[in-house]
Order: structure tokens, then C-alpha cells, then sequence
């Protein structure tokens, strides 16, 4: 089992990161009293329902909380539980624009009289979790998407964590209704329609007499070089963006023809460059007696 402690400083981005590992199939619990993580721990342990734990502690816990922290960690490892510290920091000057920006209250200045100082404060109260880390992330110059990269490179492996987006490429009929969770969508109605072709109305836009028929006119060709170059250039500026997850959706009438044959050859596009890809053809079955 892995166990993550996340820390840090007030407005560094603990939440995000804690938020980010969820998506990395972390069980995150924030702000767990620090008496009770031995305990957790070793129920984790017990039930074997986790594989992947990250606990967020920070100064809510109180100032001895991290004497206590330090105590529930060293009893952790006689329980034979490994754990790695995560600790998201940023300039003083970074925390201060955060906090004007959101009006948030600082935890160490309840008053709003002082926030720099409890800010440094904070810093000095945090230094021997700081000192134990096993990994810094500091946050003052990253976008989301920046931030999202760096957790993937420590917590995934290598080749996972290159291109850390989930692409979706959904085929459908528009006689059933765009794909509600679409971000991208496309019309591919007006290319010839194998329906009309007695010996391929029955088949699908799997079937190879299909994807033949389709791709045998230009304008099919045409467009997947267009769309092709356009996802190419798109999903960096997503990742950049921190977009976990893309769905691109493709239409023809009924979801059974060109449609399919379309998002066939764009997910072993963007499969060929690295990405995680899923194909999911919605209405095919249901366009297995309608028009495709």
C-alpha cells in the first residue's frame, strides 16, 4: 500500500494537489485529526480496500500538531507502513497575492491584521515537516496543468505520467442527441453514406467493406488530415491547462457508419502518439436498423 502525507503551507495548493492524486486513484482524506492516522493506517492495512492513500495535514491541526505527527509517522513504520511526504510550499509573496485575491483568511491571522507575518510564521512553523519531506513541490510559478505534471512524474510511472490526459473518442447517430459530456464535436454527415449501398447498410463502420467505402473519397481523407493535425496540436494545450480527460465526439445520422469508421482511424491517431485513448461507438447497436 502506498501512503502519501500531504503538507505544507496555507495557500500553496494542498487541495489541488490532494485533488490531482485523487484522479491518480489516491483515497485522500483531508485534515485527518493526527492521532487517528496510525489507527487509519492500520485499518487500511487490515481491510486491503486501499492501495493508495494520501492524508492532508496542515496548521488546522493546531502548532503541537506536528510533534504528534511526527509520532504517528515513526508508529506507522513499526506497523510496516512506508509513507512518502509531499510538501507544497511557495514564495511569500505568491501566498500574499493568493490570499488578496481569494479574501480568504489565513488560519495564523483569525484577525486579518498580520498576514505576512503569519505567513512566515507558518513557514517557520512548518520547517521540520519541510526538512522531512521526501518531495517539495513549489507551486509559486505553476499554472495547473504544470502542477498536475509534476505529481504525475512523482507518483506515475514514467511512461504513464508523459502525456497525463484521458482522451475519449465517442461515435453517435444525431437522430439519438449530441454526447452531453462532449468537448469537442463533429459532423460527418456530409460524407457519402454507405447506408444507401445495399451490401453495406448492414455492416458497420468496424467492418473493413465500410471503412473502405468511406475513405475512398477525398473529402474523407481531407478532413482526417485536418483533424488529425488539430488534436495533434490541441492536447498539449490542454495538458498545459491541466485537463484531466477530453471527449471528442464524432456524429454521422444514425451512428453506424461513417461515424465509426472516423473514430476508428482518429483514436489510432492519437494511440500512435502516446496518449491514453478509448474508443466508445454509443449508438452503434441502436443504428443496426436506421440509417448510418
Amino acid at each position: 500500500m502506498e501512503f502519501v502525507i500531504i503538507s505544507g503551507i496555507s495557500g500553496a495548493g494542498k487541495s489541488r494537489a490532494a485533488d490531482i492524486l485523487e484522479d491518480l486513484n489516491f483515497y485522500c482524506v483531508d485534515n485527518l485529526p493526527v492521532a487517528l492516522i496510525p489507527r487509519f493506517a492500520e485499518l487500511c492495512l487490515a481491510t486491503d480496500q486501499y492501495e493508495r492513500v494520501a492524508l492532508v495535514t496542515d496548521v488546522r491541526g493546531g502548532q503541537d500538531s506536528f510533534a504528534q505527527l511526527f509520532s504517528a509517522l515513526d508508529e506507522m513504520r513499526t506497523m510496516g507502513c512506508s509513507y512518502k511526504i509531499l510538501f507544497v510550499d511557495a514564495s511569500i509573496e505568491t501566498l500574499v497575492r493568493r490570499y488578496k485575491e481569494t479574501r480568504r483568511r489565513h488560519p495564523l491571522d483569525p484577525d486579518g491584521r498580520g498576514l505576512e507575518e503569519a505567513i512566515r510564521r507558518e513557514k517557520k512553523l512548518l520547517m521540520p515537516v519541510r526538512d522531512r519531506a521526501n518531495y517539495i513541490v513549489d507551486t509559486s510559478g505553476l499554472t495547473l496543468g504544470q502542477l498536475q505534471r509534476k505529481l504525475y512524474q512523482l507518483f506515475m510511472p514514467a511512461q504513464a505520467s508523459d502525456n497525463p490526459i484521458h482522451v475519449n473518442v465517442v461515435s453517435y447517430g444525431f437522430k439519438y442527441g449530441i454526447p452531453m459530456d462532449s468537448d469537442l464535436v463533429f459532423d460527418v454527415r456530409y460524407l457519402p453514406n454507405p447506408f444507401y449501398l445495399k451490401e453495406l447498410r448492414e455492416l458497420s463502420g468496424m467492418d473493413a467493406p465500410v471503412k473502405d467505402f468511406v475513405f475512398s473519397h477525398p473529402q474523407a481523407v481531407e478532413f482526417m488530415r485536418h483533424l488529425e493535425n488539430m488534436v495533434k496540436f490541441l492536447l498539449p494545450m490542454y495538458i498545459e491547462e491541466g485537463k484531466p480527460s477530453l471527449t471528442i465526439s464524432i456524429g454521422c445520422t444514425g451512428g453506424k457508419h461513417r461515424s465509426v469508421a472516423i473514430a476508428q482511424a482518429l483514436t489510432e491517431c492519437i494511440a500512435a502518439h502516446s496518449y491514453q485513448v478509448e474508443t466508445i461507438h454509443r449508438d452503434l447497436e441502436k443504428g443496426r436498423h436506421g440509417s448510418g
